[in-house]
C-alpha cells in the first residue's frame, strides 16, 4: 500500500489542491449576493473532500478491472440515460438529472463520458497497435458511441453530446486510425456542418417557431447568436455580450476579489457554474486567467506524460480519452465566454460548482493515477 502511494503523481495532486482553493473562493465570490446560493462554496468543499477520497481509492485499484467489465459499465450508463427520461427532473430546459435525497442531483450524462472512454479503450486495445479496421472497428465503436450521443442530444443536452464525439475522435486519432478513414470522417463532418448551416439559415424562422412552441427556444438563441450575431436580438446576445464586457473590465490585474460588478448587478447568469470564468476574468484580470490556464496546461502535460510512459496501450488510450474530454471542456467553456464558441451548458472542469461533474473528474484522475501505479506491474506480467 505504501509503495503505491509513493508511485502517485504528486504534481497532479498538488494541482488539484490548488484548483480546490480557487474553486471554493471563486464560488464564494460568485454567490455572495444571491441568497439562494449563499454557502455553495461549503458544499463544493465537501464535494472536493469526497472527490479526493474517490480519486485516491480508485488510484489504488488496478484500472484493468474496469476494462474487463467495460460492457457492464457501458450498459449501466445507457440504462441510466434511458431511465432519466422517465424518472428525471427538468432543469434549465433539459430532462437529464436525478434528484437525490438531501437536495443533491446526479447527471448520468457525466458518468457516460467515462463509460465511453473505457469502452473505446477496450475495443481499440484488441488491435494491439495495428491500424483500426473500418468495418471491424471504426463502425462498431462509432455506433456504440452514437447511442448515448442520441439519448443525451434529445434531453436536450448539446454540450455533453458533443463531448462524446470529441472523446471518440481523440481516441481514434491516437488509436492508429488509417488516413483514408480520417479523410472520410473529416469530409462527413464538414458536409454535415455545411448542411446544418444551410438548413438553419434557410428555415431560420420556422426553426425558431417550432422550438419556441416546444419550450426549447434557448437552443435557437444560443446557435443563432453564434452563427448570426448581426441579426440576433439584444436578448439573445445578452449573456455573451455581458460576459465579454465583464472579462474586459478586469483588465490586467482585475477589479479585486468579491468586487465583481456583474455579480452584484446579476448581468451574467450562472456565475457559479457555466460562467465562472467571467468571475475570474473580472476579479483577477488577465493575470488570474493566465495562471488558471497555466495550471490546466500543467495538469494536461502530466497526464500526457503518464500516457507516453505507459506500457499498456489500453491505459494510454484511457488517458488520451480523458485528456480529450478535459481539453474540449476547457476550450468550450472559456471560448463561449469570449465569443469564439457557441454557448452551451458545459462547465469549467474542477472550478465550476457541481457535484456530479467534479466527482466524475476526480474519478477520471484516479484512473489516470492507477495507470501510472500499475504500468510497471503490467510490464513484468507481459
Amino acid at each position: 500500500m505504501l509503495n503505491k502511494f509513493k508511485k502517485l503523481d504528486w504534481p497532479i495532486i498538488i494541482i488539484l489542491g490548488i484548483f480546490m482553493v480557487i474553486s471554493i473562493f471563486v464560488i464564494k465570490s460568485a454567490t455572495f449576493s444571491d441568497p439562494k446560493f449563499v454557502g455553495s462554496h461549503f458544499k463544493m468543499m465537501y464535494f472536493y473532500i469526497g472527490g479526493f477520497a474517490i480519486m485516491l481509492g480508485v488510484s489504488l485499484v488496478d484500472y484493468r478491472l474496469l476494462l474487463k467489465g467495460w460492457i457492464y459499465f457501458y450498459g449501466l450508463g445507457v440504462a441510466l440515460l434511458i431511465a432519466v427520461f422517465f424518472l428525471g427532473a427538468k432543469i434549465n430546459g433539459a430532462v437529464g438529472w436525478f434528484k437525490l435525497p438531501g437536495g443533491l442531483q446526479f447527471q448520468p450524462a457525466e458518468l457516460m463520458k467515462l463509460a465511453i472512454i473505457v469502452m473505446v479503450a477496450y475495443l481499440m486495445g484488441r488491435r494491439t497497435g495495428d491500424p483500426l479496421r473500418f468495418r471491424g472497428d471504426v463502425i462498431p465503436i462509432g455506433f456504440l458511441t452514437f447511442i448515448p450521443f442520441l439519448l443525451v442530444l434529445i434531453q436536450p443536452d448539446l454540450g455533453n453530446a458533443i463531448i462524446y464525439v470529441v472523446i471518440l475522435l481523440g481516441m481514434f486519432w491516437i488509436g492508429n486510425v488509417r488516413y483514408t478513414h480520417v479523410v472520410i470522417g473529416l469530409g462527413a463532418v464538414l458536409a454535415a456542418m455545411f448542411l446544418f448551416v444551410f438548413l438553419f439559415n434557410t428555415f431560420n424562422q420556422d426553426i425558431k417557431d417550432y422550438l419556441q412552441a416546444k419550450d426549447k427556444i434557448h437552443w435557437y438563441q444560443r446557435i443563432n447568436t453564434f452563427m448570426n450575431p448581426d441579426s440576433a436580438t439584444e436578448d439573445e446576445k445578452h449573456q455573451s455580450n455581458n460576459a465579454m464586457i465583464a472579462i474586459g473590465s478586469g483588465g490586467l490585474t482585475g477589479e479585486g476579489y468579491m468586487q465583481s460588478e456583474s455579480i452584484k448587478k446579476k448581468f451574467v447568469p450562472y456565475p457559479y457554474s457555466d460562467s465562472i470564468f467571467v468571475v475570474i476574468g473580472e476579479e483577477f484580470g488577465f493575470q488570474g486567467a493566465s495562471v488558471l490556464l497555466l495550471l490546466y496546461f500543467l495538469l494536461i502535460y502530466r497526464m500526457i506524460l503518464i500516457a507516453f510512459q505507459c506500457y499498456d496501450q489500453r491505459g494510454a488510450y484511457i488517458i488520451i480519452g480523458i485528456v480529450s474530454m478535459f481539453v474540449f471542456q476547457i476550450f468550450e467553456n472559456i471560448g463561449m465566454m469570449i465569443g469564439i464558441m457557441p454557448i452551451t451548458g458545459i462547465t469549467l472542469p474542477f472550478i465550476s460548482y457541481g457535484g456530479t461533474s467534479l466527482l466524475l473528474n476526480m474519478l477520471c484522475i484516479g484512473i489516470v493515477l492507477s495507470v501510472k501505479i500499475y504500468q510497471e506491474k503490467y510490464a513484468l506480467e507481459d
